[in-house]
């Protein structure tokens, strides 16, 4: 009898025990935490892959091609102030170096990878933009032509968009502004033009060919030819007008 109570106590206990025990064995806690933060991690990832994308289509379809409209409308106002009867070939040449200074990084940064050597080059050619600037308006006020309010709330957005673009830039590559002020130690390549590794399409490429030919350099070389066909008659007119002086004091002598 005993053996029985304590065989019914064995397996009560047993039977007890079995039912405490889950049959689905639970998944150790531990294994959420990297799934958690690979989640966290990708998300990251996803989120400035994203930030990366948006910017450069900011300085590819946005900032890039409003250059030219500010562009265009300078070239309005210097029209309609009669720049050929003013300050004439000097200031239009002015024009013509300001839109080199920033002509030739845009067309490196197109072309090559951002790098050292070409954030130098977009900080160089960004500074001489705005001392020509300066240069450019001091030419204007001193041959009196009228610089309007219009005008120069004009040169305003022209003078700052060098400065968005670079801004954007280096904010899409620091990197490579961390090395730039290390001076590029470490880095073979850092002061040499590399052609980009995933080129621009080709289509891209042709469109903003076409808008500089059409928005620059057609009305500003416009402009330079203008003046430079006026300066001509005016030394003409000049040169007529010192030789019938003198032929008058050769009459009158």
């Amino acid at each position: 009898m005993f053996l029985r109570r304590g065989a019914a106590a064995s397996l009560s206990s047993k039977t007890s025990l079995v039912a405490k025990t889950p049959l689905v064995p639970r998944r150790p806690l531990t294994t959420t935490a990297p799934l958690a933060s690979k989640t966290s991690l990708t998300s990251a990832l996803a989120s400035e892959v994203a930030v990366e994308n948006a910017t450069t289509r900011y300085l590819m379809y946005g900032l890039l091609p409003s250059w030219f409209v500010p562009g265009v409308a300078d070239w309005v106002m210097h029209r309609r102030t009669r720049i050929e009867d003013t300050s004439g070939t000097k200031e239009s040449l002015i024009h013509s170096l300001m839109m080199t200074e920033v002509g030739v990084p845009i067309v490196l940064t197109l072309l090559f990878e951002v790098n050292p050597l070409l954030l130098s080059v977009q900080l160089g050619a960004t500074a001489c933009h705005e001392a020509t600037a300066l240069w450019d308006v001091r030419t204007a006020v001193e041959s009196e032509r009228d610089v309007r309010p219009v005008e120069q709330h004009i040169h305003s957005f022209l003078e700052s968009l060098p400065f968005a673009a670079l801004a954007s830039l280096m904010c899409l590559h620091p990197d490579q502004v961390r090395s730039l002020l290390r001076g590029g130690a470490g880095d073979p390549t850092a002061w040499k033009f590399v052609p980009r590794r995933r080129p621009l399409p080709r289509k891209y490429l042709a469109g903003i060919a076409l808008a500089v030919g059409t928005f620059v350099a057609l009305p500003y070389g416009e402009e330079l030819v203008r003046c430079v066909r006026r300066g001509m008659k005016r030394r003409g007119r000049r040169r007529a007008e010192a030789k019938a002086e003198r032929y008058d004091r050769a009459l009158a002598g």
